[in-house]
């Protein structure tokens, strides 16, 4: 029996095709495996980087920051007594002004050698301020305790400003200034421990180059 032309033709295209079909699938099983194996590199690179951030944060000098293991963010360790209801902070006495400039300084450092380290990531620093509160003053008027938690942080940072200590002049960092007023999550059971500045530091990690 005799076979036709188009028998003879058909399976040499079929295993052309198969063969095609199959250094397609190779070479995507090859590209997503290095995509994955890449990855998983820049997630350990990640993850190191923030493990060296949070080791040097922890370095920040005990004299002037406590840590909170509950919220895992760090509070100024000085009594902060601002006059009631005022947010100026040249009310404060001479040797906590000393302090407050001497923890800013730490801070400053800190993110100046942070961010001369690596240039692939940011810093977000949040300076948090907190009010204290008397009677039911935080259920009749919460948001009198935002605006007098915020100009206090304010107050705070244009301090370290007039004093050299500029953090827009870091590159890689961006200030937030911010009030939880009665609300914050930091707060002490002792009311009138709640006039401490919270200090959060959290890296902005961005791509990850490898080599």
């Amino acid at each position: 029996m005799m076979k036709g032309k188009g028998s003879d033709f058909f399976w040499p295209s079929f295993t052309d095709l198969m063969t095609s079909l199959f250094f397609i699938m190779l070479v995507l099983y090859i590209l997503t495996y290095l995509k994955l194996t890449n990855q998983q590199r820049a997630t350990e690179l990640q993850l190191r980087e923030i493990k060296r951030i949070q080791d040097a944060v922890r370095a920040l000098p005990e004299e002037y920051f406590m840590y909170d293991p509950t919220n895992q963010r760090y509070k100024l360790n000085l009594n902060v007594n601002f006059a009631s209801n005022s947010a100026d902070i040249h009310d404060i006495d001479k040797q906590t002004l000393n302090d407050l400039f001497g923890a800013g300084n730490s801070i400053f450092s800190l993110l100046e050698n942070l961010s001369n380290t690596n240039k692939n990531v940011s810093y977000l620093l949040i300076i948090e301020g907190n009010t204290q509160r008397s009677y039911n003053n935080y259920i009749r008027m919460p948001d009198v305790g935002y605006k007098l938690s915020y100009e206090r942080s304010l107050a705070l940072v244009n301090y370290w400003q007039e004093n050299g200590l500029d953090f827009k002049k870091i590159e890689n960092c961006e200030l937030m200034i911010v009030g939880s007023g009665y609300f914050g999550r930091s707060r002490e059971t002792v009311e009138e421990e709640n006039r401490k500045f919270t200090i959060q530091i959290t890296p902005k990690i961005g791509e990850i180059k490898l080599g």
